[in-house]
């Protein structure tokens, strides 16, 4: 009987079960358990498994759940707390639909599986990148802070088993040209390759414990993610000590072959990921596997070793245990799109927003006798999912949350005005009264998933799913000005996965509101926000250049900027706030609300620090304005003396902070030796004596921010200095 076999005895040591299990395979069937279909293995009451699942913002593309705002969304909460608690949420509605697909089939299928391929923590490199609205912004600090806040959530905080099994991904440098990934090479430096783009994927692996990673489409330096001896081998299982599993990108292993071009065929392709320590395939490259085994390219030991990695994933979700043992078995489908999760997703759409402008306090919206809605979003429903999205039978679109907030007695007027992109077949001569006339115009402009997303989704993108350009879609931009030529006094609400550039548009506006793609509950939480029940604190998790001529070329992945290397060459310009050049038109870290914060009494534990001390500190923030409201303290470090490029500045800490009108509060950080380190050319992690400012305040240090409205940062300069100084 199969429920007497060791592996099944729930008492046994993880690795003693998963070596029973592997033992008593045959070839064939072990061969059957390589993709992510894994195929039932009756004899030993094995049952089949897709461990295909998504879990971005929700559980996807599997019927009805909570849509929570999408990723980049949350990014802008800066609330780790609040993120773990959407994760949780996520995790215990895809283990209730799990258990309903089991008994009312006996087996799961595409989507309903334990395994979700989230979260996304590439870096936002460059604002043209469709799929940037999945990520966590463009730092390395914050992605790490939310994506391991997302991982515990979604894993849950059993000592035995796992709520659910996240996975990080697309490991390690991927961001881009979605048109170009199935061949492209990105070229990156040792040093922007640890101070970038790997240290979020090493968070979620050596703290968060994430279950798996996933290996990305592309190239770094000539070999393909997917069987990357460095990335794969060197760091991700030798210095980060990766015990999980490693799954392909979907068809990434054809890539090898008919993309990179550097196997002969698909057995060598199979071959060659399953030896680098691709433990799993999403595709059916690994069904050449036995081929390859047949030809000497792989032994039975190496489908073991990867083997062993996946089944031990299993073994943590109670896949081989009676369910009365697993914690999380008797979740119940009444937690599916509960009250509970969907005020979870009207917190978490609130949280989100940013406040950008807000010319002379227009916002709230109180006391006016007039309100006028327009634009292409304000109707749409497209513009609360973003990508990877679940289904929710309660999307409330932007309309629909004014309509519902909007006071009894306030004349409420709803023109659509112009299109999304294309222009209106019979263009208005003029705008209606009834519109121009109101005390305020509400215009719901920006982007939508049909201009930017994944390959292939957007069907709005000439890029299969990025965008060439990050100004306002033209027609939008011409419909407000001409709106503000008449008289409107304009609201914008944007929305969008990423920056959006306005150029002159900043001026022609009152207020400015970004919302990003704010899940079912945007429309309530966005006229919570402008008709002041809830006051904002989202802070952008990406800087907002001031038009597409500011980007590097979208294919250059170097963070640093480089001088020209021969004449008649440009040279290439820094990304994101940590190297750029150019003043972005709204900062990293930037946010308005609806109250006034003042930063005062910056105290540092010593000024001099020996090589290898932390760094303890603290300032007061304090709520000098009418409304209580929450506040994001950030922490920034700069290297005023290093021997090799550096960030211009770097968040080292931030926290979230609620206080009522007159109220102050401490907040501490410490700065580790690490955070005071730079990375040098070999990738490697230095600490040098010298100089170094702290600044601590609500927005990245710089002008532009104050400009715009953020309060003045404190700021102070410490000394790092040898034993023999």
């Amino acid at each position: 009987m199969t429920e007497t076999l060791p592996f099944r005895d729930p008492a046994r040591p993880l690795d003693e079960r998963v070596r029973d299990l592997v033992s008593r395979m045959t070839l064939e069937e072990k061969l059957s358990q390589m993709t992510h279909p894994a195929r039932a293995i009756p004899r030993l009451g094995v049952p089949a498994y897709n461990y295909w699942n998504e879990a971005l913002h929700g559980v996807a593309r599997n019927g009805r759940a909570t849509v929570f705002p999408q990723a980049i969304g949350m990014a802008a909460t800066w609330d780790p707390a609040l993120i773990r608690e959407v994760a949780g949420a996520i995790a215990d509605e895809g283990r209730a639909k799990h258990h309903e697909a089991l008994r009312q089939k006996g087996e799961t299928d595409w989507y309903q599986g334990l395994t979700f391929w989230s979260p996304n923590v590439n870096i936002y490199r460059d604002p043209r990148w469709g799929r940037g609205q999945e990520t966590w912004g463009e730092d390395p600090h914050l992605t790490g802070e939310m994506g391991s806040a997302f991982v515990r959530g979604l894993q849950g905080d059993d000592p035995k088993y796992l709520k659910a099994a996240a996975c990080a991904k697309h490991f390690a440098v991927h961001s881009g040209p979605e048109k170009q990934r199935h061949g492209f090479d990105a070229r990156v430096s040792l040093r922007d390759l640890h101070d970038t783009y790997l240290p979020a994927f090493r968070k979620l692996v050596t703290e968060a414990k994430v279950e798996a990673v996933m290996g990305a489409y592309n190239r770094v330096n000539g070999h393909p993610c997917c069987a990357h001896p460095y990335l794969m081998g060197e760091v991700l299982r030798g210095e980060w000590g990766f015990g999980g599993h490693f799954v392909s990108d979907c068809w990434a292993v054809a890539d090898f072959l008919h993309g990179h071009k550097i196997v002969s065929d698909a057995a060598e392709a199979a071959a060659l990921a399953l030896k680098a320590g691709c433990d799993l395939e999403c595709g059916d490259v690994y069904r050449k596997l036995g081929e390859a085994f047949e030809r000497g390219l792989i032994t039975e030991a190496d489908l073991d070793a990867a083997l062993s990695r996946h089944l031990a994933t299993r073994f943590k979700l109670g896949m081989f245990d009676p369910p009365e043992a697993v914690p999380y078995a008797q979740t119940p489908m009444s937690v599916v799109g509960s009250e509970a999760h969907r005020e979870l997703a009207y917190r978490a759409a609130v949280k989100s927003v940013v406040l950008l402008k807000n010319k002379n306090g227009i916002l709230p919206l109180r006391g006016v006798r007039s309100v006028g809605v327009t634009g292409p979003n304000a109707a749409a429903a497209d513009v609360l999912l973003g990508n990877y999205h679940g289904l929710s039978d309660r999307l409330t679109t932007l309309l629909e949350g004014v309509v519902a907030r909007v006071p009894e007695g306030v004349r409420l007027d709803y023109r659509l005005g112009t299109q999304l992109v294309h222009e209106a077949a019979y263009p208005i001569r003029g705008f209606p009264p009834e519109l121009t006339s109101c005390d305020a115009v509400i215009a719901c402009m920006g982007i939508s998933p049909l201009l930017e997303g994944e390959e292939g989704e957007s069907i709005g993108s000439a890029e299969k799913g990025d965008r060439s350009r990050i100004e306002l879609p033209e027609v939008q931009a011409e419909f407000l000005r001409k709106l503000a030529a008449a008289g409107a006094r304009i609201v914008l609400v944007l929305t969008g996965g990423g920056p959006v550039a306005l150029g002159d548009l900043e001026d022609l506006v009152e207020a400015i509101v970004f919302v990003w793609y704010p899940g079912q509950e945007g429309g309530r939480a966005v006229a919570s926000v402008l008709f002041g029940d809830e006051a904002p604190s989202g802070k952008l998790p990406v800087s907002f250049p001031r038009s597409t001529a500011d980007l590097p070329p979208f294919e250059d992945y170097s963070m640093v900027p480089k001088p020209p290397q021969r004449p008649g060459d440009a040279g290439t310009r820094g990304r994101t706030y940590r190297y750029a050049e150019a003043e972005p038109q709204f900062p990293f870290g930037f946010g308005l609300s609806y109250t006034a914060f003042e930063y005062q009494g910056l105290k540092l534990e010593k000024d001099r620090l020996q090589p290898g001390e932390p760094l303890r500190l603290e300032a007061t923030v304090a709520n000098t304005g009418p409304a209580a409201a929450e506040e994001v303290v950030q922490c920034y470090l700069q290297d005023l003396e290093a021997s090799v490029p550096v960030p211009r500045c770097k968040l080292v800490g931030f926290t979230r902070v609620a206080l009522e009108p007159g109220e102050s509060r401490t907040v501490a950080f410490t700065l580790t030796p690490e955070q005071m380190s730079l990375v040098d050319e070999d990738g490697k992690l230095r600490l040098e004596p010298g100089e170094f400012r702290v600044t601590v305040g609500g927005c990245s240090p710089g002008e532009r921010g104050l400009e715009l409205g953020a309060p003045r940062p404190v700021g102070a300069v410490f000394t790092v200095g040898s034993h023999s100084r």
